[in-house]
């Protein structure tokens, strides 16, 4: 038996309805949402996979440290072969000896990294944290695009706690086509063979359910949503009514998020109060998962699912990337992998250094201290994530440096500022430059409080850099 004692969820700031697309295309093929979520240009599903596993940690009260399995789900990772658990678990300080896991190829990546953290709390594990993080994306006259969203979800897990996962159950059956993406493409599609996909999907649903061995009453249900009106025309195969459905529902308002999608309603489901819930993914090929969670009492939950920035279509697809070019060639300050690697503590964590002479706080803690001089050891100190603005300015095309002038092009103009970062024992504030996220440029002043993220950096040589930005705090 495992328990969930946690849980977290994200959803980009971006928004786009219906009528943007309808507008743009004379036409909007994603039955049932009315708007979805969008990532920002410095967002992918590692980013994401953050935010939410940031907040599970948080709403469990659990210490990072402690946590001694990492499960991460995307039907499409930033990187086709990387083990994208060593940079999420340096994000989210994990210890370096945490088992780590990616699941991926399918919208049902999210279920089977909840089924594997399962089997490792069975094992050895003690706690097991499970993030799901997706962002799919369609051809842009295609149905899958219209309703492709973003977003994740986490979970953590452990032996005893306030929700049991009590049942599960899977179910294959082959149905090629029903929804892939072939090697070097970047775009998810299908064959439009509407009656062979529902078929697919509704057979795999109801094979998994009927294999559990709980009979499921639930009081909502967390289905596979493509599109708004798919998840409801499985009902009768997952033996649930609409209401359960519409009670866990969230891709009317997010769209399509892929691998989350079923980790996202179920953890909507758990943060509501839900006391028991049936969760079943659906993946290409086609086969299903099947859990029975139930729950005694609330479950902790810290959620940020509300978007208040809507896009027209043009902005959705400079987001998107779709209308720039990419960086300049040649001009950009070239940083080397291994260079990047050794300041990851100070990117990813806010490890500060404090000279053992003086005491004085260096950040990066590297070479001579600038207040004695002396090439000192430096003592690690770690930063709060939430500092004041000491001086802000305005990148704008043109001004941008050629490794950021991609990001530029799809984000617009954004803040560039230096930081007083505070000690997180309060002994001292120590200043850092740091670019702004999740707002424009005028949401930025001197003195204002604003708090630390991950984000996107830049990518080089193929390598993406990730680190902090800032963005206002409580956003």
């Amino acid at each position: 038996m495992s328990a969930i004692t946690g849980v977290g969820t994200y959803a980009p700031r971006f928004r786009i309805s219906a009528e943007a697309f309808q507008e743009a295309w004379g036409q909007f093929n994603a039955a049932g949402v009315s708007e979805k979520a969008v990532a920002s240009a410095d967002e992918d599903a590692l980013t994401m996979a953050y935010e939410a596993a940031t907040r599970a940690l948080e709403a469990a009260e659990t210490d990072p440290s402690s946590v001694d399995w990492l499960g991460f789900a995307s039907s499409r990772p930033p990187e086709a072969e990387d083990d994208l658990t060593a940079r999420l678990g340096a994000m989210l300080a994990l210890t370096e000896s945490s088992a780590g896991q990616v699941f991926t190829g399918s919208t049902r990546a999210g279920t089977r990294a909840l089924w594997a953290g399962q089997d490792a709390l069975a094992a050895d594990s003690t706690t097991a944290l499970v993030v799901a993080a997706d962002a799919p994306k369609g051809d842009p006259d295609d149905g899958i695009d219209h309703a492709a969203s973003a977003g994740a979800a986490a979970f953590v897990l452990e032996r005893d706690g306030p929700a049991e996962i009590v049942d599960r159950a899977e179910y294959s059956a082959p149905y090629p086509g029903t929804r892939f993406r072939t090697t070097g493409e970047d775009e998810t599609r299908t064959l439009g063979v509407t009656q062979y996909d529902r078929q697919a999907f509704t057979e795999t649903i109801g094979g998994a359910v009927d294999g559990l061995e709980v009979e499921p009453d639930p009081e909502a249900a967390a289905i596979q949503a493509p599109d708004g009106k798919l998840p409801y025309r499985a009902a009768g195969a997952a033996g649930v009514g609409t209401d359960e459905i519409q009670a866990a529902a969230t891709v009317h308002e997010l769209g399509d998020l892929g691998a989350a999608s079923v980790p996202m309603s179920l953890a909507v489901a758990l943060s509501d109060g839900y006391g028991s819930v049936l969760a079943v993914s659906h993946g290409s090929g086609a086969s299903a998962d099947a859990f029975v969670v139930t729950a005694d009492g609330n479950v902790p939950a810290a959620t940020a699912l509300e978007g208040d920035e809507p896009l027209s279509y043009a902005e959705y697809l400079r987001q998107r990337g779709v209308v720039t070019t990419g960086p300049p060639s040649g001009g950009g300050a070239y940083v080397s992998v291994p260079s990047w690697r050794r300041s990851i503590p100070q990117r990813y964590r806010l490890e500060a250094g404090r000279c053992t002479e003086c005491g004085a706080l260096s950040f990066p803690p590297e070479g001579a201290c600038d207040d004695c001089g002396a090439l000192a050891d430096y003592e690690p100190v770690e930063l709060a994530a939430e500092g004041t603005i000491e001086a802000v300015t305005t990148i704008s095309q043109g001004g941008a440096p050629p490794e950021f002038a991609e990001q530029q092009a799809r984000s617009g103009d954004f803040a560039a500022t230096i930081v007083a970062l505070e000690t997180e024992d309060g002994d001292g504030t120590v200043s850092a430059p740091a670019m702004g996220t999740d707002a424009a440029p005028a949401a930025f002043s001197v003195g204002d409080r604003v708090e630390t993220t991950i984000r996107r950096i830049y990518t080089q040589e193929g390598v993406t850099r990730y680190g902090f930005k800032i963005r206002p705090a409580g956003e």
